[in-house]
């Protein structure tokens, strides 16, 4: 072969090499873009990915809510790690800066992110519902049917009234696709685990079921402001109780007549038909008035030895109360704190 044909093969050859070089250079950019380049951007701090979504779903919330820089690489990557069919729902953490392959390997694991679901103190059904539905994947209305429900929450041991009991104040895990019914499960288990032997002896020494000494606590709760006068009232309502004397709590009406910002119940509150009134019907209203603390349902298993009957707020407004043991020394307590009221003008 010639020089001049050797040299001819030479420029082929590097030719070749050079478009081989330029082809494999650009397909590694290509395969580093589509699974290793940053692509989440820092726009949403958590993917939900609802119960039977699919690919082209998933897609569609990426785009709308501007997850990533470039949707294309995504769903070229999602195609090449067979990301397909119905998706495993769930709360997905996402961190800026995250490539395709490890997002698309999370979805396809489902290492989802546990809620930390915290309530207390929430005084009506429809606003638990409405805290579930926050923070979990099920809308309230899925909430409130089945809290609603007489032969759903029958199975439990309760009554419609009666099942706001079941919910023990506290922080929970769970996933954030965990169904209502599951939902229920779960924190009937811990009711459980919560009203334990030494628990359930106590109530019963006191004439109370778990039911009963929860709606007692929930009047107890919304009586004190300060945890160290729970047991003293706890007593008091017990007293009342051994009577069979009217429990008369000012909450119980308050809570009957759905107002709650009186600070002052007058004769037009009491007058309602309710048996949520404790003025006019004896013993425990049908349910609680609030989801009671894990404190004030402790008080009332753990409740003072005292004989109080009635109570009345201190006229300094300090938040403690005045207690009585005979209806001479109450209408003394009384007359102090309507007269403090009437300075202030609070007349509702």
């Amino acid at each position: 072969m010639n020089t001049k044909s050797k040299n001819k093969n030479i420029k082929i050859a590097a030719a070749i090499f050079a478009i081989v070089l330029i082809i494999g250079g650009y397909l590694g950019v290509k395969f580093y873009q589509t699974y290793f380049a940053a692509n989440v951007t820092g726009n949403e701090k958590y993917l939900y990915v609802k119960t039977g979504y699919v690919f082209e779903d998933l897609v569609t919330d990426l785009r709308y809510k501007k997850v990533l820089n470039d949707i294309g690489t995504f769903w070229e990557a999602a195609e090449k790690m067979d990301l397909q069919g119905p998706l495993k729902p769930g709360k997905y953490r996402l961190k800026e800066g995250m490539n395709n392959r490890t997002l698309i390997n999370m979805l396809k694991a489902g290492n989802q992110e546990a809620v930390k679901l915290k309530f207390q103190n929430i005084r009506k059904k429809e606003n638990f519902a409405a805290l579930l539905a926050k923070n979990l994947e099920a809308d309230s209305l899925a909430f409130i049917r089945l809290l609603d429900s007489a032969v759903f929450v029958e199975k439990y041991g309760f009554n419609t009234q009666t099942v706001y009991t079941m919910f023990i104040p506290n922080t929970y895990e769970m996933w954030w696709n965990t169904s209502p019914e599951d939902f229920f499960k779960k924190m009937n288990a811990e009711y459980l685990k919560f009203w334990n032997n030494e628990r359930r002896a106590k109530a019963d020494a006191l004439g109370l079921d778990p039911i009963k000494a929860t709606i007692l606590a929930s009047i107890v709760d919304a009586e004190a402001l300060y945890d160290r006068e729970m047991p003293i009232i706890a007593g008091l309502y017990l007293n009342r109780l051994k009577k069979g004397m009217l429990l008369q709590a000012d909450p119980t009406v308050i809570f009957a007549n759905g107002d709650f910002t009186v600070k002052r119940v007058t004769g037009a509150l009491l007058a309602v038909d309710s048996k949520y009134n404790t003025y006019k019907y004896v013993g425990l209203p049908p349910g609680p008035i609030n989801m009671p603390s894990i404190s004030a349902i402790d008080a009332v298993l753990n409740k003072e030895d005292n004989n109080y009957l009635y109570m009345c707020a201190k006229e300094d407004f300090s938040g403690y109360h005045n207690f009585a043991a005979t209806v001479q020394e109450h209408n003394i307590n009384a007359k102090k704190y309507r007269e403090a009221l009437n300075k202030r003008n609070i007349f509702r």
